[in-house]
């Protein structure tokens, strides 16, 4: 135990694997299950949007949402999550970790039946319901991001700490397959309820009326776990480091984590006192203290977090734009509106079940031994590798018959991602930064990274249109195209990889450790210097 280690923070250091521990996972964990799903299966139903609400008889080809509408339904619940982000990353670190953690979630489940119910008018009435809706839903799941990566750190013991967040976060791979499942199971229902032509046959029967109750039934169906997680959230104990640390209760936090570890923890009222009375626990966010400590580390994380999102993001939202113009999806006209809502979920699902979900739990089984420095430079050379290796030949992959070598590298940029800076940018702002602000610092981050998610979001929708106007999205002006914009994500990646050198690695260290909370001025100073270098 460090020097001047509190007991009831050395006991949660050092206790064995336990019940609570995976409670605590699961409990965290359903909220990002229910972010993820709530984020991504719009990407499911735009499609079908635009050919509900934006119909032209007169068309050759169906409907499909205009630029600026696509790119509001698409990115509006990223500007929400990145104002939750930095609102609620703040309030973590004032009021608690608990209290606000109960408000997300409701948050959440009354935007998710909201964004469902949408209504209005007109096809701009009912966009523009949806477009609010899903901003406040973001705000609520822009929340959950410091929160749960703070509860899920401080509860943690230092050996196994990397794997319980990242067992939280893999929950985001299990939101975006069933997000797909989903929708493969509610499309095919009605397909096979209410038959009908394709487009080219009968533009107007192609979508019959019932099609306006998939994408509803598939919003609201993200407010399902959320709901069910909030009681368990409710009776969790504020964390010990929490109200030790920053509440300055040695009493209650020696009493909650007494039950929860049962075992008997001396209160050490004093010593809470001492540790929280120390100058060098005491600065500010804003302070010079703070930038010549943690400045460059707030530097590495919010950076390698941005230029991750914008590559991740931009694969993710528009894989079935890729998946179209490399021929793996039909002609929308040859399909009805239902058909091409099940073919676009198949699509998404096969990608999450064979690169997404797999590269969590890389993350998951091998954080605490490989260190969370050495995965996400390893996830950030790879990601780069596999985007040149889809854009240098991208003319060999878009011919017939090479269609799933396409796939399977596009899958394998999944896979590097998530076992790589997905997981390790979530993780490492939640153990590097003091218990004051922690929450706030996270929130920082994650706000960065959503930044980088609406750059991906609304620059890559315009950058991967065709300058061939018969391959372009109708409304669209000419953009850079696939390939091209594959070179962008790929020196992106590239970018990510060299600012990964910011970030100090915490393998194995308790966080008071890391931060320097329970050192003197010296200790310190050194341990800043210390830090600075990556892995030990």
């Amino acid at each position: 135990m460090a020097r001047g280690q509190l007991q009831v923070l050395g006991a949660l250091d050092l206790a064995k694997t336990q019940l609570y521990h995976f409670t605590a996972i699961v409990i965290a964990g359903m909220g990002f299950f229910t972010d993820a799903y709530d984020l991504f299966c719009i990407s499911l139903v735009t499609k079908l949007l635009g050919r509900i609400y934006y119909f032209d008889p007169n068309s050759t080809s169906p409907g499909t949402l205009p630029p600026n509408v696509s790119a509001a339904v698409t990115g509006v619940a990223f500007c929400g999550t990145l104002s939750g982000q930095l609102f609620f990353g703040w309030l973590g670190d004032k009021l608690g970790r608990k209290k606000v953690y109960g408000m997300t979630l409701m948050l959440m489940v009354i935007c998710s039946i909201a964004s469902g119910l949408s209504f209005g008018h007109t096809a701009k009435g009912v966009v523009a319901t949806l477009c609010f809706f899903r901003f406040w839903l973001g705000f609520g799941i822009g929340g959950d991001y410091p929160l749960s990566a703070t509860i899920m750190s401080e509860y943690a013991n230092k050996k196994t700490r990397g794997a319980f967040i990242a067992a939280v976060f893999a929950m985001q791979g299990f939101g975006i397959l069933t997000g797909g499942i989903v929708a493969i199971i509610i499309s095919a229902a009605f397909k096979g309820r209410f038959d009908s032509p394709a487009y080219k046959d009968d533009p107007a029967g192609s979508t019959v009326p019932e099609a306006d109750y998939i994408w509803r039934t598939i919003l609201m169906l993200g407010a399902l776990p959320a709901a069910l997680t909030y009681y368990w959230r409710m009776k969790m104990p504020e964390t010990a480091r929490y109200t030790a640390l920053v509440a300055k209760n040695a009493k209650q936090a020696a009493s909650d984590m007494s039950k929860v570890l049962q075992v008997d923890i001396a209160e050490e009222q004093e010593k809470v006192e001492q540790m929280t009375m120390k100058e060098a626990n005491n600065f500010g966010l804003f302070s010079r203290e703070f930038a010549r400590r943690h400045g460059i580390h707030l530097v590495g994380t919010t950076t390698t977090w941005f230029l991750l999102d914008i590559a991740f993001y931009s694969q993710n939202l528009f894989q079935k734009d890729i998946f179209t113009s490399i021929g793996w999806l039909p002609d929308a006209k040859t399909m009805n509106a239902i058909e091409e809502v099940f073919r676009i979920a198949r699509a998404q699902t096969l990608i999450a079940l064979c690169g997404t979900v797999p590269g969590y739990w890389f993350t998951v089984a091998l954080i605490d031994t490989m260190g969370r420095f050495a995965i996400q430079l390893m996830g950030f050379f790879f990601m780069t590798v596999f985007m040149l290796g889809l854009a240098i030949p991208y003319h060999h992959w878009t011919t017939k018959g090479n269609h799933i070598g396409f796939v399977i590298m596009y899958g394998l940029t999944f896979f590097f991602a998530n076992f790589g800076p997905n997981s390790t940018t979530f993780i490492v702002p939640a153990e590097i930064f003091p218990a004051r602000l922690r929450s706030t610092c996270h929130g920082i981050s994650a706000a960065a990274g959503k930044a980088g998610a609406i750059v991906g979001a609304f620059g890559f929708l315009y950058a991967a249109q065709s300058k061939d106007p018969a391959k372009r999205d109708k409304g669209y002006p000419a953009g850079i195209g696939v390939r091209n914009a594959l070179f962008v994500l790929a020196a992106s990646n590239l970018l990510g990889l060299i600012f990964t050198f910011l970030v100090p690695e915490s393998k194995g260290k308790s966080l008071e450790e890391i931060s320097g909370e329970n050192e003197d001025e010296d200790q310190i100073d050194s341990a800043a210097v210390y830090n600075r270098t990556v892995p030990v």
